[in-house]
Protein backbone atom coordinates (compact mmCIF):
# COMPACT_ATOMS: atom_id res chain seq x y z
CA UNK A 1 0.00 0.00 0.00
CA UNK A 2 3.23 2.20 0.92
CA UNK A 3 4.20 1.44 -2.49
CA UNK A 4 0.81 2.43 -4.05
CA UNK A 5 0.90 6.41 -2.22
CA UNK A 6 4.16 7.06 -3.15
CA UNK A 7 3.65 6.43 -6.96
CA UNK A 8 0.82 7.89 -6.39
CA UNK A 9 2.32 11.15 -4.55
CA UNK A 10 5.47 11.35 -7.15
CA UNK A 11 2.46 11.71 -9.79
CA UNK A 12 0.94 14.18 -8.01
CA UNK A 13 3.90 16.55 -7.59
CA UNK A 14 5.06 15.35 -11.90
CA UNK A 15 1.68 17.46 -12.42
CA UNK A 16 1.90 19.98 -9.80
CA UNK A 17 4.83 20.82 -11.79
CA UNK A 18 4.05 20.95 -15.38
CA UNK A 19 0.08 22.70 -13.94
CA UNK A 20 1.72 26.19 -14.65
CA UNK A 21 2.77 24.86 -18.27
CA UNK A 22 -1.02 24.01 -18.81
CA UNK A 23 -2.45 27.35 -17.12
CA UNK A 24 -0.34 29.37 -19.53
CA UNK A 25 -1.20 27.41 -22.59
CA UNK A 26 -4.86 27.89 -22.01
CA UNK A 27 -4.27 32.00 -21.60
CA UNK A 28 -2.25 31.55 -24.97
CA UNK A 29 -5.32 29.68 -25.97
CA UNK A 30 -7.85 32.25 -25.46
CA UNK A 31 -5.70 35.30 -26.35
CA UNK A 32 -5.24 33.85 -30.02
CA UNK A 33 -9.01 33.30 -30.43
CA UNK A 34 -10.10 36.36 -28.88
CA UNK A 35 -7.67 38.97 -30.14
CA UNK A 36 -7.59 37.78 -33.55
CA UNK A 37 -11.33 38.04 -33.88
CA UNK A 38 -10.29 41.68 -32.16
CA UNK A 39 -7.91 42.11 -35.27
CA UNK A 40 -10.26 41.08 -37.88
CA UNK A 41 -12.73 43.74 -36.59
CA UNK A 42 -10.05 46.68 -36.90
CA UNK A 43 -9.37 46.02 -40.09
CA UNK A 44 -13.04 45.76 -41.97
CA UNK A 45 -14.34 48.68 -39.63
CA UNK A 46 -17.42 49.56 -41.59
CA UNK A 47 -18.23 45.84 -42.08
CA UNK A 48 -17.93 45.28 -38.33
CA UNK A 49 -20.37 48.07 -37.77
CA UNK A 50 -22.58 46.48 -40.58
CA UNK A 51 -22.42 43.49 -38.18
CA UNK A 52 -23.52 44.60 -35.04
CA UNK A 53 -26.42 47.12 -36.76
CA UNK A 54 -27.83 44.03 -38.53
CA UNK A 55 -26.39 40.93 -37.91
CA UNK A 56 -25.29 41.00 -34.20
CA UNK A 57 -28.58 41.54 -31.50
CA UNK A 58 -26.68 42.93 -28.37
CA UNK A 59 -28.66 43.82 -25.79
CA UNK A 60 -29.29 47.31 -24.15
CA UNK A 61 -27.08 48.79 -26.76
CA UNK A 62 -26.78 51.10 -29.62
CA UNK A 63 -24.52 49.58 -32.21
CA UNK A 64 -21.99 51.02 -33.10
CA UNK A 65 -21.45 51.70 -28.78
CA UNK A 66 -21.45 47.65 -28.81
CA UNK A 67 -19.32 47.44 -31.92
CA UNK A 68 -16.39 49.43 -30.19
CA UNK A 69 -16.85 47.81 -27.09
CA UNK A 70 -16.71 44.57 -28.44
CA UNK A 71 -14.05 45.19 -30.78
CA UNK A 72 -11.57 46.81 -27.32
CA UNK A 73 -12.58 43.73 -24.98
CA UNK A 74 -11.30 41.32 -28.05
CA UNK A 75 -8.27 43.73 -28.35
CA UNK A 76 -7.26 44.11 -24.44
CA UNK A 77 -8.96 41.71 -22.34
CA UNK A 78 -7.30 38.73 -23.68
CA UNK A 79 -3.58 40.72 -23.13
CA UNK A 80 -4.12 41.18 -20.08
CA UNK A 81 -4.96 37.31 -19.29
CA UNK A 82 -2.31 36.04 -21.38
CA UNK A 83 0.59 38.71 -19.28
CA UNK A 84 -1.63 37.36 -16.11
CA UNK A 85 -1.89 40.46 -14.23
CA UNK A 86 -6.15 41.22 -12.80
CA UNK A 87 -6.05 37.81 -14.54
CA UNK A 88 -9.26 36.71 -12.65
CA UNK A 89 -11.16 40.16 -13.45
CA UNK A 90 -10.41 39.77 -17.24
CA UNK A 91 -11.33 36.33 -16.94
CA UNK A 92 -14.80 37.47 -15.55
CA UNK A 93 -14.81 39.85 -18.04
CA UNK A 94 -14.15 37.67 -21.54
CA UNK A 95 -16.89 35.30 -19.76
CA UNK A 96 -19.17 38.18 -19.85
CA UNK A 97 -18.36 38.95 -22.96
CA UNK A 98 -18.15 35.54 -24.35
CA UNK A 99 -21.70 34.57 -22.99
CA UNK A 100 -22.74 38.32 -24.78
CA UNK A 101 -21.30 37.29 -27.81
CA UNK A 102 -22.78 33.91 -27.92
CA UNK A 103 -26.88 35.23 -27.07
CA UNK A 104 -26.17 37.81 -29.42
CA UNK A 105 -25.61 36.18 -32.92
CA UNK A 106 -28.68 34.45 -33.53
CA UNK A 107 -27.44 32.28 -36.65
CA UNK A 108 -24.76 30.57 -34.64
CA UNK A 109 -23.95 26.82 -35.74
CA UNK A 110 -23.90 24.17 -33.26
CA UNK A 111 -20.11 24.16 -33.69
CA UNK A 112 -19.66 27.74 -32.73
CA UNK A 113 -21.98 27.02 -29.35
CA UNK A 114 -19.68 24.35 -28.97
CA UNK A 115 -16.63 26.52 -29.18
CA UNK A 116 -18.33 29.57 -27.20
CA UNK A 117 -18.85 26.73 -24.13
CA UNK A 118 -15.37 25.69 -24.58
CA UNK A 119 -14.38 29.57 -24.38
CA UNK A 120 -16.66 30.39 -21.67
CA UNK A 121 -15.51 27.08 -19.24
CA UNK A 122 -11.70 28.09 -19.88
CA UNK A 123 -12.15 31.66 -18.93
CA UNK A 124 -14.58 30.39 -15.59
CA UNK A 125 -11.66 27.65 -14.66
CA UNK A 126 -9.08 31.14 -14.87
CA UNK A 127 -11.55 33.28 -12.79
CA UNK A 128 -11.77 30.36 -9.82
CA UNK A 129 -8.38 29.21 -10.07
CA UNK A 130 -6.85 32.18 -10.78
CA UNK A 131 -4.12 32.58 -13.70
CA UNK A 132 -1.21 30.30 -11.95
CA UNK A 133 2.46 30.62 -10.75
CA UNK A 134 3.32 31.68 -14.55
CA UNK A 135 1.46 34.96 -14.40
CA UNK A 136 2.46 38.79 -12.52
CA UNK A 137 -0.38 38.20 -10.49
CA UNK A 138 1.41 35.53 -8.96
CA UNK A 139 4.84 37.08 -8.83
CA UNK A 140 3.44 40.15 -7.73
CA UNK A 141 0.93 38.61 -4.68
CA UNK A 142 3.74 36.29 -3.53
CA UNK A 143 6.78 39.51 -3.36
CA UNK A 144 3.49 41.71 -1.46
CA UNK A 145 2.86 38.75 1.00
CA UNK A 146 6.40 37.69 1.53
CA UNK A 147 7.20 41.82 2.27
CA UNK A 148 3.99 41.30 4.60
CA UNK A 149 5.11 38.15 6.26
CA UNK A 150 8.46 39.53 7.12
CA UNK A 151 7.48 42.77 8.67
CA UNK A 152 5.29 40.71 10.70
CA UNK A 153 7.97 38.06 11.93
CA UNK A 154 10.23 40.73 12.60
CA UNK A 155 7.46 42.45 14.69
CA UNK A 156 7.08 39.56 16.50
CA UNK A 157 10.55 39.07 16.97
CA UNK A 158 11.12 41.93 18.73
CA UNK A 159 7.83 42.17 21.02
CA UNK A 160 9.35 38.60 21.99
CA UNK A 161 13.11 40.17 22.49
CA UNK A 162 11.40 43.05 24.92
Amino acid sequence: MNKILSFYQQLNDKIDFISPVFGLGIRLYLFNIFFTSGLTKIQSWETTKMLFAYEYNVPLLNPELAAWMGTAAELTLPVILVIGILSRPAALALFVFNAIAAFSYPDISPAGTVDHIMWGVMSAAIFFHGAGKLSFDHLVLRKVFEKKTTKFQLSNQAELVS
